[in-house]
Formats: structure tokens, sequence, C-alpha cells
């Protein structure tokens, strides 16, 4: 089963999955509860600093980590093979879409925030029944191209379905990569809804869109001149400029903030709960920010700060504000599986 594919179902399966999981996750529950000492935290993540950021916690509290990095795709599809019999304690991953369907599937802890100082931007992107932790915000479609094919970058989004671009624009999998849903939902959203970027997407395929799995592969392509422009996270794309002078980014009105978080499982143990709490605390706190803007600084380090105190990198620009959109996480969230559906019978294959 794909992401695709656990999201549109995550409606149906809802009250048959509480039900079940609450009557195993008793039982894992005073299983651990007669143990002595930290069990290991379960944490599914899909951020480039998450190896730094777990050992650095185990080494400031002592709380064993499990760490499973995958693509955030592979992440959900695993959350729902094991809907039953859950072992993740959290999921941090990009993209408060993804948050806002499990939350809606009843499967996140709510009511819990860290008791930290938000900014203007993570308080605007923390969620009413604090069902999942901002932890950071990039913005998803940022616009990177390769300046020696292309002199002058594109201006709209509608510039791209062109004949000069025919070919020659490459973006990521929503099936795979976590900040592509959003993108596109961002692109719906300006668009008046689902029905405007169905047909946008589908004037971008019939002018030769390439699809790759994520920001990686889409952005080799942009260096080794396949593509001219790729529609990528913008972390990743001002991270490439590090390696590659040949890249350009540029942000085109609209662009989709795509906050990170953190959201907890709601059925796992007491303890493990307990577990991550402290381990959501960790990361906003003044030692956990530096290591996520360390952990991985030409990647996912370069992200906007939701706590007062942590500036941004040095190598990132100014949040884009007169460009920048907000979308409905709710909204969009519940629709992810059927946009996704969509997008990959129509624009992927």
């Amino acid at each position: 089963m794909n992401r695709t594919r656990l999201l549109a179902g995550l409606a149906g399966v809802v009250t048959a999955s509480v039900l079940a999981v609450t009557g195993c996750s008793a039982s894992s529950s005073t299983a651990a509860s007669s143990k002595s000492g930290p069990v290991p935290l379960v944490v599914y993540s899909a951020q480039g600093y998450d190896k730094a950021e777990t050992q650095a916690f185990t080494k400031a509290t002592g709380i064993p980590v499990k760490l499973d990095d995958n693509s955030t795709g592979p992440l959900l599809t695993q959350i729902e093979a094991s809907k039953n019999n859950p072992d993740w304690g959290l999921l941090w991953v990009d993209g408060d879409t993804a948050f806002a369907g499990l939350d809606s599937a009843g499967m996140l802890l709510k009511g819990f925030e860290p008791s930290v100082s938000w900014n203007s931007l993570g308080s605007g992107v923390v969620p009413k029944d604090k069902s999942y932790v901002p932890t950071g915000v990039t913005l998803a479609g940022a616009i990177a191209y390769n300046k020696s094919k292309l002199k002058t970058p594109p201006s709209s989004w509608q510039q791209l379905t062109g004949p000069q671009f025919k070919g020659k624009v490459g973006m990521d999998d929503p099936s795979q990569s976590g900040p592509t849903f959003p993108l596109i939902a961002g692109v719906m959203n300006n668009l008046g809804g689902v029905s405007g970027g169905e047909s946008y997407f589908s004037k971008l395929k019939s002018n030769g869109l390439v699809i790759h799995p994520t920001n990686g592969p889409t952005l080799q392509a942009l260096t080794s001149g396949q593509i001219n422009v790729a529609l990528v996270q913008s972390s990743a794309a001002v991270g490439a400029i590090s390696t590659s002078k040949q890249i350009g980014v540029e942000y085109l009105k609209p662009v989709t903030e795509l906050p990170s978080a953190i959201g907890i499982n709601a059925h796992a143990p007491a303890q493990v709960q307990a577990e991550a709490k402290k381990f959501a605390s960790y990361v906003l706190s003044p030692a956990g920010q530096k290591v996520m803007q360390s952990g991985d600084p030409t990647g996912d380090s370069l992200y906007y700060p939701v706590v007062s105190g942590t500036k941004p990198l040095k190598a990132l620009p100014p949040l884009p504000t007169s460009v920048t959109q907000t979308i409905d996480p709710y909204k969009w969230g519940t629709q992810e599986g059927t946009v996704n559906n969509w997008f990959d019978s129509h624009v992927v294959r």
C-alpha cells in the first residue's frame, strides 16, 4: 500500500482502527509499565537532521531511541499497516496536511504542546486541538532553475505550461515526497479548488512534466541539464546552491508555507507518550534547535524557526512573505488521498 491509498482509506477505517488499537495498547501499556527505566522511543522521521537530533536527545535524557528514517510516503504506509499493533512513538515529517489527516482519523495524541515561546510564524501553525507540534517552516514549490540553461526564470505558474518550458519542468511524486502534496494543494487553493488544479497539472503533463520520486533525483535532473526548472522544497533548492553555482532560486506567487511537525501516537503506552513529549520539547529547546540547524546544513536545516530566540541560518534568504500563502491543513489533509490518486493516475503515469 502506498501513501495515496493510505490517506484515501483513513476515514473508512477510523472506528475499527481506534477500537482495535485501543485494545492492543492497553495490554502494551501494562507490559511497558511493568518495566523499570526508560523504554526505547520509536521515531519515524523523514528529516535530514533526525539522526543527529535523536542521538543528542538520548545523550541529554538517557532515553534510548530507535530511529526509522525514510521518505514520508513509506512511513505513513507503515503507520497504516501497523494500525492494529502500532510500534511507533512519534512521527516527524514535513507537511501539516499529513498530520491533519492522521488527527482526523483519531491517530494522534491531542492536547499537548511544549512550553515554549512561539514566534509569529509558529503561533500561526499550531493546531487548535494541539494534536501535533510544529518544529519549523519551509516552502513548498520553490523554483530552482539552471542558470546556464535559463537566463530568465519563470515569473508565473501559468508560464510553466508554455512552449519555452516543454519537457523542461520537473517535480516530485506526492506518493513518495511529503512536501509535494502541499505544493499541489497550494496550487489548487490558489486556482479556486481541485478542478482548477487538475486542469493546471494536466497542462503541465501535456507540456512534458518530468516526475522523480523525491527532491534529490529532481535536483540531479536539474544540474545535469535534463530539465531547466525544478519545483521542490525551499530547503532543498537553497541547499543546492551550495553545491552548484549554476542553480538559482525564485518564488512564484503564491508559494505555500510548509510546516514540519511532530505527532505523537495516540495509542502508544503512557510511558512512550511521556518520552515522546520530552523529545518534542527537546527539539524546540535551544539545544535541540542548535542540532536541527547543524544536522543537515545544506538541506533540511535550512528552515525558518517557529520559536523565539532562534534565527534562520545565514544561507537562507528572508522569508518571502509578500508571495507566501497558508492553506487549511484540515481542509486539504482530508483530500490528500483522492488528490494523490488523481495525480498518480493522470500525471505520474
